[in-house]
C-alpha cells in the first residue's frame, strides 16, 4: 500500500463548479498557491449530471466565469449537459488551474500549526485506471491508498447536487410504482403513457411538467405551499431582497430556504411551456402513498404509476463535520462567505450565493476573505476581474 503523502499548500478549493473555479481565479490572482480538488470525472460540476433534454434555451444561459473569458454563444438546442461542460473545460485549460480530478475529499479536520488537513478518500485499488490525475499530465501508474494536503484555508464549493432531498411519507416503501429523484430524470420518453406524480414547487418540477405533457398519459402536481407564480421580471430590487433574506437566515445559523421558497417561480421558459400545456394545475400535498398511488387525509385518491421528486437539494457538507461548524439551528452560521466559528473555512455555494448569479461574486469574496486571514497586515481589497 502507498504511504500518505501530505502536502502543505495555502489554499485548498474543493470542489470545481462555477463556484470553485471563480474562487481558484482570484485565489490565483491574490498570489495565493491553491489547488482545486473535484470528484466528478470531468469539467462541468452539476451541469454534467443534467437531463439531455434541459438544453441551453431552457436556461438562463451560461453565466461568464471571471478573467474576461466570454461563453460563446451556444446553440440554443444543445443540451446543457454538454455546452456547459465544454464551456468549463475550456476555462480550465486556458488558465491552467490542474483541476485534479477524480478526488473525493472524506473529510476536513484541525491539522497541526493551525493548518486544516484535508483527506481524500482512499481510490479504490481494484480500478488502477481510477487513480488521482492532474489535468493534462500523465495518469500515475498506481493509486494512492491516501492523500493528504495540509491547507491554510478551505474554500468548500461542493455544492447540492450529491445529495438529493427525499421527503418521507407514510406508505412510500409500499408503492408498486417507480419512485425517482429529479436529479436521475432523464426525460419524458420513459413515462410514456404513464400517470406520473410531480413533487415540489421549483423550475425542477416544472421542468419536467413542461416535457411530460402530451406524452405520460397523465400529471399531477402536488406542493406543500401554493406556488407563487411571479409576474413581474424578478428585477435588481426584488434580487437584493431574496439575498438579504438569504443571508439573514444563514448568518444566524438557520439552513437556507429554497430559492423558489425566497423568489417565487418565474416565467422562465420552461414555466411558460408549462403553462401553455396546462400541466401547472396544482393540488396540495398528498398525506400518503398507497401502493397504487397517492391520497390525502379527506379520503380521496389519485392513482400513479410513477412519482417524481422534484424537492430540491440538501449542501454537501458532511466531510466538514470534524470541525463542528454546525449551529443548533442545523446549519452553518455565514457571514458573506466567511464560516463564523472558523474563519480559515470559505462556503461558496451556500446560502446566498447558491445560484450562477452570485457565484463569481461569492468566489471574489472568498478569495479577499483568505488573503485577508492569511496576510493580516494586507487591507481588505479586491482584485479586477
Amino acid at each position: 500500500m502507498v504511504g500518505t503523502d501530505v502536502e502543505e499548500i495555502d489554499v485548498v478549493v474543493i470542489g470545481a463548479g462555477q463556484a470553485g473555479l471563480s474562487s481558484a481565479y482570484f485565489l490565483r490572482r491574490f498570489g495565493l498557491e491553491t489547488v482545486v480538488l473535484d470528484a466528478a470525472d470531468g469539467p462541468g460540476g452539476a451541469w454534467r449530471h443534467r437531463s439531455p433534454t434541459l438544453t441551453m434555451d431552457k436556461v438562463h444561459g451560461i453565466f461568464d466565469l471571471p478573467g474576461g473569458r466570454r461563453e460563446p454563444g451556444a446553440d440554443g438546442r444543445r443540451p446543457a449537459a454538454e455546452a456547459v461542460p465544454a464551456y468549463y473545460a475550456a476555462y480550465e485549460r486556458e488558465l491552467g488551474l490542474g483541476v485534479l480530478r477524480p478526488v473525493t475529499v472524506s473529510a476536513v479536520t484541525p491539522g497541526p500549526h493551525d493548518r486544516l488537513l484535508v483527506t481524500a478518500a482512499p481510490v479504490n485499488v481494484d480500478a488502477p485506471d481510477r487513480p488521482y490525475a492532474q489535468a493534462g499530465t500523465d495518469v500515475p501508474d498506481r493509486p494512492y491508498a491516501r492523500r493528504e494536503w495540509a491547507a491554510r484555508a478551505v474554500v468548500n464549493a461542493t455544492g447540492t447536487w450529491t445529495r438529493p432531498y427525499w421527503p418521507y411519507y407514510p406508505g412510500a416503501r409500499d408503492f408498486l410504482g417507480r419512485q425517482l429523484h429529479y436529479a436521475a430524470y432523464r426525460g419524458p420518453e420513459a413515462f410514456a403513457g404513464r400517470r406520473v406524480v410531480v413533487v415540489g414547487g421549483g423550475h425542477s418540477a416544472a421542468h419536467v411538467l413542461s416535457e411530460l405533457a402530451g406524452v405520460a398519459a397523465g400529471t399531477l402536481w402536488v406542493t406543500r405551499r401554493p406556488p407563487d407564480l411571479r409576474e413581474d421580471d424578478f428585477g435588481e430590487d426584488a434580487r437584493r431582497e431574496a439575498v438579504a433574506r438569504v443571508e439573514a437566515r444563514v448568518r444566524a445559523g438557520l439552513p437556507p430556504q429554497s430559492v423558489v421558497g425566497v423568489t417565487g417561480l418565474g416565467h422562465t421558459p420552461v414555466v411558460r411551456e408549462a403553462l401553455e400545456k396546462g400541466a401547472l394545475d396544482r393540488l396540495p400535498m398528498f398525506t400518503r402513498i398507497t401502493p397504487y398511488g397517492v391520497a390525502w387525509a379527506d379520503g380521496h385518491e389519485e392513482p400513479a404509476d410513477t412519482i417524481i421528486w422534484a424537492t430540491g437539494f440538501r449542501s454537501a457538507l458532511d466531510h466538514l463535520a470534524p470541525l463542528h461548524l454546525r449551529r443548533p439551528g442545523g446549519g452553518i452560521a455565514v457571514d458573506g462567505t466567511r464560516a463564523l466559528a472558523d474563519p480559515r473555512v470559505q462556503l461558496v455555494g451556500y446560502g446566498p450565493s447558491a445560484s450562477t448569479v452570485g457565484a463569481n461574486r461569492a468566489g471574489r469574496t472568498a478569495a479577499r476573505n483568505v488573503h485577508r486571514l492569511l496576510t493580516s497586515s494586507a487591507p481588505l481589497t479586491t482584485p479586477a476581474a
